[in-house]
């Protein structure tokens, strides 16, 4: 039997990586679902080419474009927020949630309801929504499958039997493209210069995360949340050269590390054969190539995201989600050069130190805050 398979956002650099493996694998997925917020261009492509049952825009305006292009042919299309909400609600084995921002939060919330097999590469998912997620995760017996490279590796090497013997979770991360440079150039970095990220190719949003350091921060939130331990246990590491993605360490001094080339298109496989495995076209390691792998503590003074995640997470009631909304919009601004890159983290601060704290009981608290 064919895996069924839903993609949201299957125009996305996730959601490209994950069309190019049903594609080299067509014999083991079956399409059912596609969505993709704007680019009508590439969802035409996706949808002639493999038939999914349902294809959703975000974008209103150009539905018309979407339904003159697949007029021919059997594919349901819809556009608008609630027909993202809709191609999620269709039933499929296994779900791709990468729609950026608070936007996937109702749409992977929808699938793990109906206890799909989730594999997430939308923060927002835990980070905002962590609480609820989770107990919805355990009460539709779902199984939430980490995308992020750093997550995926922790979930391949992390024993659920032995929790209780896990000393540390050690996330690694690349530093950025600013790693080196000092804090005092840093203030009139370009939005070019932040993207250009010197390991992965990523989305602008992701990638200026990355530069500040802020993609460190809302990976310890989701780690709290998805692996259920203290921010306490987890410990941040840069490693420049990317080839640990994470390690968890254990009482009796093993440590457990998952290797692999900067290709998303590794975990992603992960996630999408799991619980198996499948060939993936990425380069493999060469252990003789590899002379040296670089570890050093991060620079919580220059990247001060850092300890605003932290901070935020240990105080929950709303704290990280209002982290993770000011972030994304401080972003947003400075890809717009409205503000200066220092400022991304100077602004998050701001709006955390004037917001209101309260439980979020429902998603629609959590989109409401």
């Amino acid at each position: 039997m064919k895996k069924s398979v839903s993609v949201l956002g299957a125009t996305g650099s996730v959601g490209t990586s994950t069309m190019d493996l049903v594609r080299r694998n067509r014999n083991l997925y079956k399409v059912i679902a596609l969505t993709a917020n704007s680019n009508v261009e590439d969802l035409i492509k996706l949808a002639i080419e493999f038939s999914p049952e349902f294809v959703a825009l975000g974008d209103e305006s150009k539905f018309g474009l979407l339904k003159e292009a697949l007029a021919d042919t059997d594919v349901e299309v819809a556009a608008g927020r609630e027909s993202i909400i809709q191609a999620a609600k269709l039933q499929s084995d296994w779900v791709m949630s990468s729609i950026m921002g608070s936007a996937g939060l109702e749409p992977t919330l929808c699938a793990i309801r109906r206890g799909a097999q989730v594999a997430f590469a939308n923060k927002e998912t835990l980070v905002c929504a962590g609480d609820l997620m989770m107990k919805e995760v355990h009460r539709a017996d779902a199984k939430l499958l980490p995308v992020d490279s750093e997550h995926n590796a922790i979930y391949q090497v992390f024993e659920t039997h032995q929790k209780q013997a896990i000393e540390k979770i050690h996330l690694t991360g690349s530093g950025g493209p600013f790693r080196t440079w000092p804090a005092d150039d840093m203030k009139n970095a370009s939005p070019k210069q932040a993207v250009n990220h010197p390991n992965w190719s990523m989305g602008a949003k992701i990638s200026v995360d990355s530069a500040t350091m802020m993609n460190k921060g809302l990976e310890l939130i989701e780690a709290c949340y998805l692996f259920e331990m203290p921010e306490s246990k987890i410990d941040i590491l840069v490693h420049p050269q990317s080839v640990i993605h994470s390690m968890v360490e254990y009482n009796d001094g093993s440590v457990l590390a998952q290797l692999g080339s900067p290709d998303m298109r590794t975990p992603i496989a992960y996630c999408l054969s799991w619980p198996n495995r499948m060939n993936a076209p990425v380069e493999q390691l060469d252990f003789v190539k590899l002379s040296r792998l670089d570890f050093e503590a991060p620079d919580y003074k220059k990247f001060p995201s850092l300890l605003l995640a932290r901070e935020a997470v240990r105080e929950g009631k709303g704290a990280p989600t209002i982290l993770s909304a000011a972030n994304e919009i401080a972003v947003d601004a400075f890809l717009k050069e409205q503000i200066g890159f220092l400022d991304i983290a100077k602004l998050v601060e701001d709006v955390l130190v004037r917001s209101s704290r309260y439980d979020l009981n429902s998603i629609e608290e959590v989109i409401d805050l």
